[in-house]
């Protein structure tokens, strides 16, 4: 269907100029962690912020723009994404000091916002260094690892509107609770202020350490997989809800629960986007069967399936 709308009504055509870039067809496996996935009807990775705002403000109403960061968090359907995808990149990286506060764009890795922090002597956001992704995607979920969550360190976020608009909303305004934000969905986070406080550049480095020690040691890093793939129910974990329900190393096709940690789907090699959502959905039917639990989706699923598959 996507390619019959581009032979007849190029969305392309249709877009305002930009100083970014504007691609057709573009493959979203590469750039996804679990590898899998079909391609954008266009992708647009604007130059800066000034340029995503002017494209918003421009586009044709009727045309869904679906964002994206390093597609660490997130399993693209085998059919691709009508519209237009947003990719965050170089104009959106930077990330500055200022005493005890950080400010970085939404398209700055986690990681790399704990690194500018241990180099700085900031303490209270070595936990960034476990959460893989961007600060955009860690927004949107309100991210969370090894005790902490981005609402505990937020000071200040900004964000686009669907008009182009920028929002600069505190951490009240975000609504934010366990992997949860109340902004818009339509809204495109494109910068963060976060607060630490003075501490070590050594023991910083030594938290991160072991944080990722910890990760290394309990999760599947070096898989093809999106993270932590079910939220934890109110008073339970995920990943002990999936174990007593048997699904440990479940598959279906190429898609696998990991056996090192039972909340990560694997791809083992040739899994299809439908493998690993049958897969997830397999999990969720069985923990609810042996618990009366039902598993809410942490991994981000969006596009469409492709035509012919269920």
């Amino acid at each position: 269907m996507m390619a019959a709308r581009r032979l007849g009504d190029r969305l392309i055509e249709r877009l305002p100029p930009v100083r970014g870039r504007l691609s057709e067809n573009v493959p979203l496996a590469a750039v996804t962690w679990f590898r899998v996935g079909g391609a954008a009807e266009v992708m647009f990775r604007p130059a800066d912020s000034d340029d995503l705002a002017a494209f918003l403000a421009a586009k044709p109403a009727d045309v869904p723009v679906t964002v994206i960061g390093v597609g660490s968090n997130l399993l693209v359907r085998d059919g691709g994404i009508r519209g237009v995808v947003v990719r965050l990149g170089r104009g959106f990286v930077e990330i500055s000091v200022a005493g005890t506060e950080i400010e970085a764009g939404a398209g700055a890795l986690d990681l790399n916002v704990a690194l500018t922090c241990q180099q700085a002597g900031i303490a209270g956001l070595e936990f960034m260094s476990g959460i893989p992704g961007t600060v955009g995607g860690a927004l949107r979920m309100n991210a969370g690892a090894y005790g902490r969550e981005i609402k505990d360190v937020l000071r200040e976020a900004v964000a686009l509107d669907a008009r182009g608009q920028r929002q600069r909303l505190d951490v009240a305004a975000l609504s934010l609770s366990y992997r949860h934000c109340g902004a818009p969905e339509d809204w495109i986070f494109i910068a963060a202020r976060f607060a630490g406080k003075t501490g070590q550049a050594a023991a910083v480095a030594a938290r991160m350490a072991e944080i990722r020690a910890a990760r290394e040691a309990s999760q599947p890093v070096r898989a093809r997989t999106g993270g932590s793939t079910f939220a934890n129910p109110p008073g339970h974990r995920a990943w002990e809800l999936i174990d007593r329900a048997g699904c440990r190393g479940l598959r279906r096709g190429g898609a696998m629960v990991s056996e090192k940690h039972a909340n990560f789907l694997i791809n083992t090699g040739d899994a299809t986007a439908a493998d690993l959502e049958g897969l997830g959905e397999d999990v969720r039917r069985r923990v609810r069967d042996a618990s009366g639990i039902t598993l809410d989706w942490e991994i981000r699923r969006i596009g469409e399936p492709k035509a012919g598959v269920p």
